[in-house]
C-alpha cells in the first residue's frame, strides 16, 4: 500500500463530524470569494498588477484572474457539497498561497484579509489530507455501492 493510500485511509477513519461542518463552511467561504472576484475582476486585476515586481503580459494576466475565480467557485462548491475534495483543495492551495505570501502579507498587520487567508490554507491542506468525511455526498455514494 502507497502513502497516498495510506493517508487517504488514515483521514477517512480519523474524521471527527464537526470537521464536515467547518469543510462545508470552507467551501461557502471560497464559493463567496469566488463571486466577488467575479463580480469585480478589475480589482482583482490591479491588486495582482500592484503586488507583482514582474510585468505580466496583459493575456497571462486575465488568464490567472479567470482561473482564481473558476478555482474558487468551483472549488468551494465541490468542497462545500463533499465531492472530489482532496482535489479540489490541492487545486486550491496554489491560489490560497499566492493570496497569503504575494498579496495579504504586504499589507496591515491587522488586516482581516490575511487573517482568513492563512485559516482558508490551514483547512484547505487539512481536508487535502483527512477528505470530504461522513457528511458528504461521496461517502453517501461510497456507502449506496456498498
Amino acid at each position: 500500500m502507497n502513502v497516498i493510500h495510506r493517508i487517504e485511509k488514515w483521514g477517512d477513519t480519523h474524521h471527527p463530524r464537526f470537521l464536515d461542518i467547518i469543510r462545508i463552511l470552507l467551501g461557502v467561504f471560497l464559493l463567496l470569494k469566488g463571486l466577488g472576484f467575479m463580480d469585480n475582476t478589475a480589482n482583482l486585476q490591479s491588486l495582482i498588477e500592484s503586488r507583482t515586481d514582474i510585468t505580466v503580459a496583459p493575456w497571462l494576466l486575465m488568464l490567472l484572474v479567470y482561473y482564481v475565480t473558476f478555482v474558487h467557485m468551483v472549488g468551494g462548491t465541490l468542497i462545500a457539497m463533499g465531492i472530489m475534495t482532496r482535489f479540489s483543495a490541492i487545486m486550491q492551495i496554489p491560489v490560497v498561497f499566492g493570496a497569503v505570501f504575494f498579496i495579504n502579507f504586504f499589507q496591515s498587520p491587522f488586516n482581516t484579509d490575511l487573517a482568513s487567508s492563512v485559516v482558508a490554507l490551514i483547512l484547505l491542506v487539512l481536508f487535502a489530507i483527512i477528505g470530504s468525511g461522513r457528511w458528504s455526498i461521496e461517502n453517501y455514494l461510497k456507502s449506496c455501492n456498498d
